[in-house]
């Protein structure tokens, strides 16, 4: 190993991810190097509370809490800033790239956000980020739309980019939980926080949407404009009549062309139970990319957890070291800060199917009352299934509908109209319905 080139590591955060990417580079030094030409060197570990860091036994040598002094070092090259968060994130960011250092990140909300701002930062100091970890844990899906895909022309793209959702639903689907029973399995099994509302109101996807969006398309995403419903309202009724239905409920990141633009939106969708999203259960993440020349991919593994993620932390550490990881940035013009703005429509001008379930009067008239009210918007009725009430208090008679494409602004100007009727018990219950998108490949 003597006078090989080395490039210096320093981790900012030492938690779940951090702790495993540490250890990962101390354990496994001599294997890595093997493999490189330039070795992988941890060089220091920066945070305020070691209790971790000595619980996983990292060196002492490496702890240290004065970041300012970690970005003063010269042999060191690639800072990983594995915190979390927008506020000291970013500061740690902005310096470590002030001072000329290459950032690996799996921060999905700070990329988001402050995206476009940071990438410019690294290119006027020379320098690059590399974020592979922060969109689908393991999943090499920002290698895909940077390399392999990078010159296809990509229509569609849908995700299941959270595991903690997926874990919810999948409990709902296959095993008939509550919403609130689910969570708290999920919590117990340390795949929800105690405060689970970035995760399931849906704003950890819409994050990763923005990125992957971005790479996808080249237009700088308005994190602003993505329209986002959570899974937190989904009732288990819903899920099961879907189910009869032949659909399965999943939360799900979408991005797709439009004629009039780009539509990104996350929400819950029933999607066939053919799909292969369909299959995806527990907390595995998958995406499926739909473009002109390569059709139909989809991409599959673990989208969180300790040792997925610091796996795609290491791999951007190598890319850094290599080269590679600068070259595509210095080359590509897909990136926020050099692309132009996108051109996003809103939600309501999206066309689909959709699932409707109304809670009616049980008397006679009425579901020819709602199919007037839907055909003075042009939405065309596809499929009725209608229930029992559970029992003598029940709000109703339980009617799902399922519709023909129909514009949402159409659908829900004619629910707010159902929702006025005297003789609807409760509000209208609506989930949009996903078809296959479909392939142009010859």
């Amino acid at each position: 190993m003597t006078g090989r080139k080395e490039c210096g590591i320093a981790i900012v955060g030492c938690g779940t991810v951090g702790g495993a990417t540490a250890s990962y580079l101390v354990q496994h030094a001599d294997r890595l190097a093997e493999r490189y030409k330039t070795r992988l060197v941890l060089r220091q570990v920066v945070d305020v509370n070691w209790d971790h860091a000595r619980k996983l036994g990292l060196p002492e040598s490496l702890l240290t809490k004065d970041i300012d002094a970690v970005l003063r070092r010269d042999d060191i090259q690639i800072v990983a800033e594995l915190i979390g968060g927008t506020t000291i994130a970013k500061a740690v960011v902005e310096k470590a790239l002030s001072a000329g250092k290459n950032v690996v990140t799996a921060n999905k909300a700070l990329l988001a956000k402050h995206g476009a701002e940071l990438w410019a930062l690294a290119r006027k100091n020379n320098v690059t980020i590399a974020f592979e970890a922060s969109c689908a844990g393991a999943i090499p899906i920002i290698a895909v739309l940077t390399e392999e895909l990078s010159c296809d022309n990509i229509e569609a793209m849908y995700g299941i980019v959270n595991g903690t959702c997926n874990y919810i639903l999948s409990a709902m689907t296959q095993h008939g939980q509550s919403y609130a029973d689910a969570l708290k399995l999920a919590q117990q099994a340390g795949l929800a926080e105690a405060d689970p509302t970035l995760d399931v109101a849906g704003g950890d996807s819409a994050h990763k949407l923005a990125i992957l969006a971005s790479l996808a398309f080249g237009g700088r995403i308005d994190f602003g404009r993505i329209y986002v419903e959570g899974i937190d309202k989904l009732q288990l009724q819903d899920i099961q009549y879907g189910q009869e239905l032949g659909y399965v409920i999943k939360l799900l990141a979408i991005a797709r062309r439009q004629e009039e633009g780009l539509s990104l939106r996350v929400h819950p969708s029933f999607i066939s139970t053919r799909h292969p999203l369909a299959w995806v259960s527990g907390p595995f993440n998958a995406i499926s990319v739909y473009a002109e020349n390569s059709g139909h991919t989809m991409y599959y593994g673990r989208g969180a957890g300790g040792a997925p993620t610091s796996a795609a932390v290491i791999g951007d550490m190598a890319a850094v070291a290599l080269g590679t990881a600068q070259r595509k940035f210095e080359e590509l013009s897909i990136f926020p800060d050099v692309a132009p703005p996108a051109r996003q429509v809103d939600i309501g001008s999206v066309c689909g199917r959709y699932y409707l379930r109304m809670q009616l009067e049980d008397k006679p008239g009425m579901l020819a009352s709602i199919a007037t009210i839907l055909g003075r918007r042009d939405i065309s009725i596809s499929s009725v299934l209608q229930r029992e009430p559970a029992d003598e208090s029940s709000l109703g008679v339980p009617v799902v509908i399922t519709t023909h494409p129909a514009r949402e602004a159409d659908i829900h100007a004619a629910l707010e109209e159902v929702n006025r009727m005297d003789s609807v018990k409760a509000p209208c219950v609506c989930i949009r319905i996903l078809e296959e998108h479909p392939e142009r490949t010859v």
